[in-house]
């Protein structure tokens, strides 16, 4: 059967389709909505007062970037490192007269080594503090 004389849903299916997603995504928004308000307020003497709501609020916000971004900071950034297709193993250098030559592979040899976001030079220690 050709392309053209294939058949094709009507425009009541899909008005009803359309319809429907609509109607659950409304649904959704307002359920989220409505669980969103729900929630209790932390009670305004304790944030005030430096108590025990706002440590917690510390340490559950440290635990989060710790343990969201820790597994992130131990991936290898360069997927097609150490093979000879890689794009990024390459270095450019040079030299004038007689100072010391200048080369990118300073910048891109930790990359293509197959290093991970906590391993690099200037970002690797950042990254670790943030994740404990």
């Amino acid at each position: 059967m050709a392309r053209h004389a294939s058949p094709r849903p009507s425009r009541a299916l899909l008005r009803t389709g359309l319809t429907l997603a609509a109607v659950g995504a409304a649904l959704t928004a307002g359920a989220s909505a409505a669980s969103a308000a729900q929630a209790a307020p932390l009670p305004l003497g304790d944030v005030v007062g430096g108590g025990e709501a706002l440590g917690g609020a510390t340490q559950g916000l440290r635990s989060a970037v710790k343990h969201g971004l820790g597994g992130a900071t131990n991936l290898q950034l360069d997927p097609l490192a150490g093979t000879g297709s890689d794009p990024l193993d390459n270095a450019v250098g040079t030299q004038v007269a007689d100072f010391k030559p200048v080369s990118t592979a300073l910048v891109t040899k930790p990359i293509t080594d197959g290093a991970s976001l906590s391993e690099l030079p200037l970002l690797g220690p950042v990254t670790r503090a943030l994740t404990g």
